[in-house]
Parts: C-alpha cells; sequence; structure tokens
C-alpha cells in the first residue's frame, strides 16, 4: 500500500512539475512576443530549473541574452549577458548537438562576442560563427535564421579588403570563401523563409545596394515600416532603414 501511495505521490508530482514548465514556457513565449525581452528571460530561466536540458528554453534564454547585451549600455552588464548566451548555447549543443536551433543560438552568440574580439580570437570567431551556421543548415535546411546568419557573414567577409585579406591569411589561414552574391541569395532564402523577419529586409537592402541594385534596396527600404515590430531591436531597425532610404532616394 505504501508503494502504491509513493508510486501515486510522484506521478502526482511529475505532472504539477510539467504543469509548471509548460505555464513558465507559454507565458516566456507571450512576453517576448510583447516585446518585454528581459521579462521573457526570467520566465526561460525559472522554466529552466525544472528542465534544464530542454532545448527549446535553453536557445531562447541564448538567443534573448544576445538581443539584451546587444542593447547594454553599462559593459559589465553586456558582457555577463554575451557569457551567459554563449553558456545557455554550449548547454544546448553538449545535450543536442544536431539541433538546429541550438547551432543557431551558439552562432548567434559566437558573432556578439567576435565584435568585441581582434586579431587570432576574431579570425577564430568568424570561422566558428560559419561553421555553426552550416551545421545548423545540415540539421534544417530551412532554419531562416541559419540563412540569415549566412547572408551576413558573407557580406561581412566579402568586404574585406586586399590587404586585410592577404593579412588573414598570412597569419591566421585565411577565411573560407564569401561572395556578395551568396549573400544576397542566403537573405533571400531567409526571406521566403520568414517574410516578417525586419533585420533581414534592412541587411539584404545593404547588400543589394552594395551590388548596386539601389532600385531593390529601395523596394526593401519601404516595405520595412508596414512589417510588425516583433523584438525590442525592430524599432532601432526601422528607424535604420528609414535613414537608409532617405540616402538613396
Amino acid at each position: 500500500m505504501k508503494f502504491l501511495s509513493a508510486i501515486l505521490f510522484l506521478m502526482i508530482s511529475n505532472f504539477c512539475i510539467a504543469q509548471d514548465f509548460t505555464a513558465l514556457v507559454k507565458e516566456g513565449d507571450r512576453l517576448e512576443a510583447i516585446p518585454n525581452e528581459k521579462a521573457a528571460y526570467l520566465q526561460f530561466r525559472e522554466a529552466l530549473k525544472l528542465q534544464p536540458q530542454n532545448v527549446y528554453v535553453l536557445t531562447k534564454c541564448s538567443e534573448l541574452c544576445s538581443r539584451i547585451g546587444n542593447r547594454e549600455k553599462v559593459t559589465a552588464n553586456r558582457d555577463a549577458y554575451y557569457a551567459a548566451a554563449q553558456t545557455y548555447a554550449r548547454t544546448a549543443l553538449q545535450h543536442h548537438p544536431n539541433n538546429d536551433e541550438a547551432n543557431v543560438a551558439m552562432a548567434i552568440a559566437i558573432g556578439r562576442v567576435a565584435l568585441l574580439k581582434s586579431g587570432k580570437e576574431k579570425i577564430s570567431a568568424v570561422k566558428d560563427i560559419k561553421r555553426y551556421a552550416d551545421l545548423a543548415l545540415k540539421a534544417n535546411n530551412r532554419n531562416f535564421k541559419a540563412w540569415h546568419i549566412i547572408g551576413k557573414w558573407n557580406y561581412e567577409v566579402s568586404n574585406l579588403n586586399m590587404m586585410e585579406r592577404a593579412a588573414t591569411k598570412v597569419f591566421y589561414g585565411g577565411l573560407p570563401n564569401a561572395s556578395l552574391k551568396e549573400s544576397i541569395r542566403a537573405y533571400e532564402f531567409a526571406k521566403g523563409l520568414n517574410p516578417g523577419f525586419v533585420l533581414n529586409y534592412l541587411e539584404l537592402a545593404k547588400a543589394y545596394h552594395r551590388n548596386d541594385e539601389d532600385s531593390k534596396a529601395i523596394a526593401l527600404l519601404k516595405l520595412i515600416p508596414t512589417l510588425p515590430s516583433k523584438t525590442e531591436d525592430d524599432p532601432r531597425i526601422k528607424t535604420e532603414a528609414a535613414t537608409l532610404l532617405k540616402s538613396l532616394q
């Protein structure tokens, strides 16, 4: 009888934990959609206490930390968020190495930190960004964030001048091939997969502008104000897009 009571208690406890976890994730999703990203992060962090290996929650925490950190004005706070973003992504990959979102989260987290690095560390980070994005696409070829990262990677690397390329090759073994054409292709693929991704429109417009296709860039920039803001970064992105549009017209 005691054994059956213990089993019943365990089943009820597990059910309650599952209910609490689901409620926390649902609230996190709601807060992120408002958007209130810091509040969403706190909800996901609480959910993680109940399911520490849950890949959805780990990647949510990582991406939110990357975005929140990018807006932090205090250097110590920014660095703490960036470190947390990498820790969450690393934990996700330890338990789910072939998960596309885990690889995307790591690529994003490394990308944030790469901007603060120089020399060998920066080149190593740039290589890692591409590697994780490629792994994400290998797991899921329809991951729009991974395609966006590939677009950004090609845009930035193809923008290196001859001296920078030569120095990179001599001192750091060079970087994989990159091209503006491939950047545009990747951004377009991301747009097709998620037509509401505001940042992708801006980056694609920049790529078309650099490719001397201003008519396409202008058309994209004119669309941006009509898109709903889904992240706390979107208003800033829309302001930047408006400034670029004004300079092209």
